[in-house]
């Protein structure tokens, strides 16, 4: 079995951020949705936990940062195409995302980025692996 990675999301509003990725074209496994959850699927072995603040809350004792002010982390999905990196940053942006940083675009690397509903900053990138790197 290979190994999978579950990250883990506080959101304040669990509906609205559904509709959101659902828009990007994702899809969520129902065995990991419910009120306080929702168990986004980016690949075979990659969720997103979208938690309710309280659930999140309820797994740290630490203070939930509030993404709109402060970054934590920032997720990075590696796609295949230039193309595919426009389609989910437009997506985004289309469904009420927030734009993060400028376009980068170094020739054999090529990304965007944005903010979910939360501020969480996802970025889109794909690179020519066949491509040498200057």
């Amino acid at each position: 079995m290979s190994t999978k990675i579950f990250v883990n999301l506080p959101v304040k509003d669990l509906g609205k951020s559904i509709e959101f990725f659902t828009a990007l074209g994702f899809a969520f496994d129902q065995q990991f949705t419910n009120d306080d959850a929702g168990g986004l699927v980016i690949s075979d072995d990659i969720y997103v936990m979208l938690l309710t603040e309280p659930f999140f809350k309820s797994f740290t004792k630490k203070d939930v940062v509030d993404a709109t002010k402060s970054t934590e982390a920032i997720l990075a999905l590696g796609v295949e195409s230039r193309e595919r990196v426009d389609e989910l940053a437009d997506k985004a942006l289309a469904a009420g995302g927030l734009p993060a940083n400028d376009t980068n675009d170094q020739g054999f690397m090529y990304g965007r980025s944005f903010q979910d509903l939360d501020g969480h900053i996802w970025e889109v990138m794909y690179m020519d692996m066949a491509a040498p790197a200057e």
